[in-house]
């Protein structure tokens, strides 16, 4: 898939669900993080990091560029851009903005926007080391391919609840940043697509 057809299936239509949420009861803290996909020989890729084990939060785990909202940040956008900047060296002028799903509540007590960009131009990683240990693509087709694509179900305090799992060659990709990217394939996918264009 390359960047025009993405642009065509993500605007087709509003997502109707949700990311499920962590079933959780506590004050949260507003994030966002930034889907940056990238174009490598007329196929998109998802780009992502891997933060380091030194981090009090989520150490070791594959992520998406982004953080905490800070007080300077006009929106969640802005945020998403900046927090990408400050850990890898892309520039927000380097991004086309295509918009955003639905906020993810954590069991750490975050509140994260996902907002989907694609990369307009390749450009020279700069990592920051205090946030990002490695930096890599996966092509976006692996993700759409549904046995890619797995959930388990967790009990936690006496509440169920659905983890998302992504192996990726040497990589194991769960969590926020997998139910992101579940939700990002289902919103893209060609059954959502169909059932629009059978509605009208």
């Amino acid at each position: 898939m390359d960047k025009n057809e993405f642009r065509t299936r993500y605007s087709l239509h509003r997502l109707s669900d949700v990311i499920p949420s962590a079933p959780v009861k506590m004050p949260s803290r507003k994030a966002a993080v930034l889907i940056p996909l990238i174009e490598k020989n007329q196929q998109l890729h998802i780009l992502l990091t891997q933060r380091p084990m030194h981090l009090r939060s989520h150490p070791g785990q594959i992520s998406f560029p982004g953080g905490k909202t800070e007080q300077g940040d006009k929106d969640d956008i802005a945020t998403a851009l900046r927090e990408a900047h400050e850990e890898i060296g892309l520039a927000s002028s380097n991004v086309e903005v295509l918009g955003q799903f639905p906020t993810h509540k954590t069991f750490t007590g975050f509140d994260v926007t996902p907002v989907v960009g694609i990369i307009e131009r390749p450009f020279k990683l700069v990592i920051d080391p205090g946030e990002v240990q490695d930096c890599f693509t996966v092509p976006l087709q692996y993700f759409i391919q549904q046995e890619n694509r797995h959930q388990k179900r967790f009990m936690r305090n006496g509440k169920e609840y659905t983890v998302y799992l992504m192996p990726f060659e040497d990589r194991f990709i769960w969590g926020v940043t997998a139910a992101i990217i579940d939700l990002l394939c289902r919103h893209i996918s060609l059954d959502n697509v169909a059932n629009i264009q059978t509605s009208r």
